[in-house]
């Protein structure tokens, strides 16, 4: 089982491929304080797909990687939701979840629950509850997300290095212009009113993409 591939579908910045490369392999990101471990079998996606997921994303509480709010899925909100999804092994989506919960990888987590409901707890974290969100060729999709719907309470809004983080991921999988990029992001809840489109848009515009292809 473990090496039985699964979708894992990212919708934040592991929409960008080279910052999830991070997970796979180890190193830090652009503009991130993290160091990552990486996963015991280091090896990219056996494939890729962008996607979009009933629901919507939304910008709450604070990263330690990154400061400010962090992207979280709620398949209640209205609209879809821009995903990314890498076919990976089980046991690699178990060291990518146990990296984004702060524990070292080498656990091979019993996924069983979220194949067969739709949805497990890891534990009480930010990124500790698994949803599966569809199937794609046969194989599950999932992700990883708050353990309730947000509040007003908890928005907060995202830094501008996260935010060219997502918004180059959506560029790079879905062919987005930097506008469309900058548009849909700051119109998730946490950003409506402390970003504009005008705003993003450079931080968009000032990377090549054609040079992390």
């Amino acid at each position: 089982m473990d090496d039985e591939p699964l979708w894992y579908v990212a919708y934040g910045s592991n929409l960008f491929r080279e910052r999830f490369g991070c997970y796979l392999s180890g190193g830090r990101p652009g503009g991130g304080a993290r160091r990552y471990p990486g996963c015991r079998d280091p090896r990219s996606a056996r494939a890729e797909a962008a996607v979009t997921l009933p629901g919507g994303i939304y910008f709450a509480l604070t990263s330690l990687t990154w400061g400010g709010g962090m992207a979280f899925y709620d398949p209640e909100l209205p609209g879809r939701a821009a995903a990314r999804a890498y076919l990976l092994s089980r046991r690699q989506f178990s060291d990518v979840i146990s990296q984004e919960m702060r524990r070292a990888p080498g656990t091979d987590h019993d996924l069983s629950e979220v194949i067969g409901t739709g949805r497990q707890r890891l534990g009480p974290g930010r990124y500790e509850t698994v949803l599966k969100v569809g199937e794609r060729a046969g194989h599950p999709m999932v992700t990883f997300t708050a353990p309730a719907p947000h509040g007003p309470a908890e928005l907060n809004a995202p830094t501008a290095p996260y935010l060219t983080m997502l918004g180059n991921g959506l560029r790079e999988a879905h062919g987005w212009t930097a506008e469309r990029a900058a548009s849909y992001l700051c119109a998730r809840p946490g950003a409506t009113g402390a970003w504009h489109p005008g705003t993003v848009i450079p931080l968009l515009t000032s990377w090549n993409l054609d040079d992390v292809r």
